[in-house]
């Protein structure tokens, strides 16, 4: 998709020279540097400072990474413990005292039922070779080769992973109708939505012309981020997990983004109850660090030494830093914070839209926020949603409103099919203040948008 330039702002010369020679070393594609064209220099907490000594408000944390935010003392306190002992950086897959301590703490979060029958993989250092190391385990398992996956999903860039996300175009995976309360595909929304999604998906797999070969597993994510922040209802959780354990099909939890606390819960497959087969993990999991992991059913254990591997793998610093993140979550019950703040967040945004028509919809699931926005004067509904008709997206909206958040000192990040879904992503330690000023300025950017003069004239996909 092309990838729509921000509006010029005005930059001190030695902001701007790091920003050109960015602009003229780096590749075409480069993707938040266009849209958020600061040179970050300082961090703490949820406030990063700019080359230009602007301070920004970050809801974007690193993509989810950051669930303590930027420096947090625990994250550094673990890190640096780890370098003053004199213990080595690079392992490959070696057993090591702190290797043990995080692979301890991990488990120790996981629920009960899954823990206690699991083995863990290391994999590199990105979330998307995990989902490669699940699908080959998967594979391995089952000796069957075929995937099922859903529409809107993201499960990163390597090319296994990209077939199985929405938007790949050489498509080696069966796609399957995620359910949408706002934009549902059969214009029904809602558990009715849901129901037919999960009867879709019955009746394709049971049906012996449907032409889908009988799956080795099924990935899906409790809450899809790149795609539009759009929850995953708990009951239909709990029928993909009655159709895939019934035909002996693996379930796949990509836990990438909502791990951690993120959602109000450590996991966010704890919210419908269900295990998983396999669970995918990275972002938040290293502390801020790169780390990724698979955890998986001991059954599923089939697979050859060297099967999956990579060279940093045994990343000691992100090891060390997870285990003290995962303390930390759990010790100040920074889940059930995250659910409590980020419902208030859900109802302060929802109120906007009764000033504000633009704003289509507003959803997510504890501090993983999404505002979709509309244009309701461009044309007939397109969709059908639970509530109503549902307007057009409007990209061109959503970038102006990005822009004018960067001018009030607040970064967020858009998604979704169109890019017209304002996301937001705080560290899990914001502050009551902080949320508010989130919200706050949110509005006043949202306002300042819906008068900008440049809104048009960056309509088209932004992602």
């Amino acid at each position: 998709m092309a990838v729509t330039e921000p509006a010029p702002v005005e930059l001190p010369p030695a902001h701007e020279g790091i920003l050109r020679r960015q602009a003229l070393r780096e590749s075409a594609a480069r993707t938040y540097a266009r849209s958020l064209p600061i040179v970050p220099v300082r961090a703490r907490g949820m406030t990063i400072e700019g080359a230009d000594g602007r301070r920004y408000l970050d809801c974007l944390s690193g993509a989810g990474t950051l669930a303590l935010g930027h420096n947090h003392p625990v994250v550094l306190e673990a890190v640096r413990k780890v370098i003053d002992s004199g213990a080595p950086l690079h392992v490959l897959d070696l057993a090591t005292p702190v290797k043990d301590a995080f692979t301890t703490e991990l488990f120790s979060t996981l629920p009960r039922e899954f823990a206690d029958n699991a083995r863990i993989q290391f994999c590199g250092p990105a979330g998307t070779d995990a989902v490669e190391a699940a699908f080959k385990l998967v594979r391995a398992a089952t000796r069957r080769s075929e995937l099922l996956a859903f529409t809107g999903a993201y499960h990163g860039m390597t090319a296994g992973a990209l077939a199985a996300s929405g938007g790949a175009t050489d498509v080696r995976v069966t796609r399957l109708p995620f359910p949408h309360r706002y934009r549902c595909p059969f214009g029904a929304g809602g558990e009715r939505g849901a129901d037919i999604a999960a009867r879709w998906t019955e009746y394709l797999l049971d049906d012996p012309k449907s032409g889908v070969p009988e799956p080795a597993a099924m990935i899906l994510e409790p809450v899809q981020g790149e795609g539009g922040v759009n929850p995953a209802p708990d009951g239909w959780m709990r029928r993909m997990r009655e159709i895939t354990r019934e035909r002996s099909i693996a379930l796949i939890a990509d836990e990438v983004q909502t791990g951690v606390g993120r959602t109000g819960t450590f996991w966010a497959v704890e919210h419908s109850g269900i295990v998983p087969d396999v669970m995918v993990l990275s972002k938040a999991i290293g502390g801020s660090l790169p780390l990724a992991v698979i955890v998986y059913r001991s059954e599923l254990d089939l697979w050859q030494p060297g099967a999956h591997a990579g060279t940093f793998r045994g990343n000691q610093l992100a090891m060390a830093a997870g285990a003290a993140t995962f303390a930390y979550v759990r010790e100040n019950r920074l889940a059930e914070r995250a659910g409590t703040l980020g419902a208030r967040m859900l109802a302060a945004l929802q109120a906007l839209s009764a000033d504000h028509p633009s704003i289509g919809d507003v959803r997510g699931r504890g501090l993983m926020i999404g505002i979709e926005l509309v244009d309701p004067e461009a044309g007939p509904p397109t969709v059908t949603a639970e509530n109503g008709s549902a307007p057009p997206p409007d990209p061109a909206l959503a970038t102006a409103v990005q822009q004018e958040c960067l001018r009030r000192g607040l970064i967020v990040e858009l998604g979704g099919r169109h890019g017209a879904v304002v996301r937001l992503l705080p560290p899990l330690t914001l502050t009551d203040e902080q949320a508010t000023a989130v919200v706050d300025r949110l509005a006043d950017a949202l306002r300042a948008a819906e008068r900008s003069p440049y809104r048009r004239a960056a309509a088209g996909p932004t992602r």
